[in-house]
C-alpha cells in the first residue's frame, strides 16, 4: 500500500504546474498504513448510533470541524452548564492577553454566592462568601464541580459584572464563527435569549482544546476539594473511557441532561455533543456510542505540516524566482477508513505572483476532496519571504510578463 501511495504522490507532483491558477497539490507523504477496515470499501458505513431521547446531537471531527453525524445540529437549544466552556475560553483568552493572571485573588461576592451558591438548586463550588481564592482554584471549582457561584465570581472579576462578561462571551463566540449562539450569563442557568446549538458547542469545545490546552486540561480532573467539601466531576465517561479527557456536562429542567464529551485516540480527536437527554447515565451512554462509532469507522491523517512545502510557485520581479507554499497550521482530515487513497488535494493559487512577498502571507488555498465533496481546506501561505528585485530585474520580468500575456 505504501508503494502505491508513493507512486501516486509522484504522479500528482508531476501533474502540478505552478503557472496555472488551479493546480494539483502534492499528495502528502503517507503515514504508516492505517488499520484495515472490517468492511469492504464498497460497503457503506453503518448509520451512527442515534441517541433516541436527545433532541439535538452531533459528532464532530476536531481536526477540521467536519460533522461526521448529527441531527438538528443547528437548532437553538438551552446549553445549560456547557455554557461554562465559553466562560473558560474567555478566561484563557484574557489571561493570554495579560489582563488577568492565574494567581489573581477572586472575591466570592455575596451576589455570586446568593445567585449560584449552596442555597440554590444548581451546582456550587463551596468557596466561602466574601472571601477570596486564587483564580486558578476558582476556575477548577467552576469546571470540575460546575460551580455556578464560581462562574459568576470569575465573570465579575474579569468584567465587573456578569452582564458585561456575557458581552465578552458573545464577542468571542462571533470570533469563533458560532452562528447560533448567544449568551446572557456565565453559568448556563436558564434565561431568555441564552442559547446555543449542538454544532456550535462542539466547535467551542474544539476551540478550547486547540487554543488553550492547559485550560482544557482542567476538564479531565475527576474531583476537586474546596475546604471540607470534595465533589466529583459529573462526566461519567472520565471513569469509563481512558481516551475521554473532557469536557462538560449540563442539566436544567429546560435543557434536560446534556453532555459535551471529547476523546483523543492517537492523532484523532472527536467531540460528541448530546442535548436534552433523559438522565445522567443516558447522556454518557449516548455520547460513548457516538465516539466509538466515529473512531471505528473514521480515521484522521495529517496531510501537511507547518513549515513543509506543499508546492512551489513562480514569482515575478523578485530576488528569488519562486516561493515555497505551505500551511500555517497542520492540516488534518478525517475520512472513512479505507478511503485515504481516494483523497484528492488541489490548490487554488493566483496565476501571477509579484514580489515583494512577506513570510506567512496568504497566497491561496489548499483543498481536499473525497467523492467530489470538500472535506478539508486551509490557507496556503508563503514559507519564505521574497524581496523585490532591483530596477533591471523588475524591468526584465515586466517585459517577460508582457510577452507571456500578449
Amino acid at each position: 500500500m505504501k508503494a502505491t501511495l508513493t507512486a501516486r504522490s509522484a504522479l500528482l507532483a508531476a501533474l502540478f504546474t505552478s503557472a496555472v491558477g488551479l493546480a494539483m497539490a502534492q499528495t502528502p507523504a503517507p503515514k504508516p498504513s492505517p488499520a484495515p477496515a472490517a468492511l469492504s470499501d464498497s460497503l457503506p458505513i453503518p448509520a451512527a448510533p442515534e441517541p433516541k431521547q436527545s433532541n439535538s446531537w452531533v459528532l464532530l471531527d476536531a481536526a477540521n470541524g467536519q460533522v461526521l453525524a448529527g441531527e438538528n445540529v443547528d437548532e437553538r437549544v438551552a446549553p445549560a452548564s456547557i455554557t461554562k466552556v465559553m466562560t473558560s475560553y474567555v478566561l484563557a483568552a484574557e489571561m493570554k492577553a495579560g489582563k488577568i493572571g492565574r494567581d489573581d485573588q477572586v472575591m466570592m461576592t455575596e451576589n455570586a454566592w446568593r445567585t449560584g451558591g449552596a442555597g440554590t438548586d444548581g451546582s456550587y463550588s463551596g468557596f466561602e462568601v466574601n472571601k477570596t481564592a486564587r483564580l486558578e482554584d476558582m476556575e477548577k471549582g467552576m469546571v470540575v464541580q460546575s460551580g455556578n457561584d464560581a462562574a459568576i465570581a470569575l465573570a465579575e472579576h474579569v468584567a465587573g459584572s456578569e452582564a458585561a462578561f456575557a458581552q465578552l462571551m458573545n464577542a468571542y463566540a462571533k470570533q469563533l464563527g458560532l452562528e447560533n449562539t448567544h449568551f446572557v450569563n456565565a453559568t448556563g442557568l436558564t434565561a431568555e435569549g441564552h442559547y446555543s446549538s449542538a454544532r456550535d458547542l462542539a466547535l467551542l469545545g474544539r476551540a478550547l482544546a486547540r487554543d488553550y490546552p492547559e485550560a482544557y486540561s482542567y476538564n479531565k480532573i475527576k474531583e476537586f476539594r474546596v475546604g471540607p467539601i470534595t465533589q466529583r466531576n459529573r462526566n461519567l465517561l472520565l471513569w469509563r473511557d481512558s481516551s475521554v479527557d473532557g469536557i462538560k456536562t449540563g442539566h436544567t429542567s429546560a435543557a434536560g441532561y446534556c453532555l459535551m464529551a471529547s476523546a483523543k485516540r492517537g492523532d484523532q480527536r472527536l467531540v460528541a455533543v448530546v442535548m436534552g437527554d433523559t438522565s445522567e447515565n443516558q447522556r454518557a451512554v449516548d455520547a460513548q456510542a457516538l465516539l466509538n462509532w466515529g473512531f471505528r469507522f473514521y480515521e484522521s491523517h495529517k496531510l501537511y505540516d507547518v513549515g513543509k512545502a506543499v508546492a512551489t510557485q513562480k514569482v515575478w520581479k523578485g530576488k528569488a524566482d519562486e516561493v515555497r507554499l505551505g500551511v500555517s497550521r497542520p492540516l488534518l482530515v478525517s475520512s472513512p477508513r479505507g478511503k485515504y487513497e481516494q483523497l484528492k488535494p488541489t490548490m487554488d493559487v493566483p496565476k501571477t505572483l509579484v514580489a515583494p512577498i512577506a513570510k506567512g502571507q496568504k497566497i491561496g488555498t489548499v483543498k481536499v476532496t473525497l467523492d467530489g465533496k470538500t472535506i478539508a481546506s486551509a490557507p496556503l501561505v508563503a514559507i519564505d519571504a521574497v524581496e523585490e528585485a532591483g530596477f533591471f530585474g523588475r524591468l526584465w520580468d515586466a517585459f517577460w510578463m508582457w510577452w507571456e500575456s500578449a
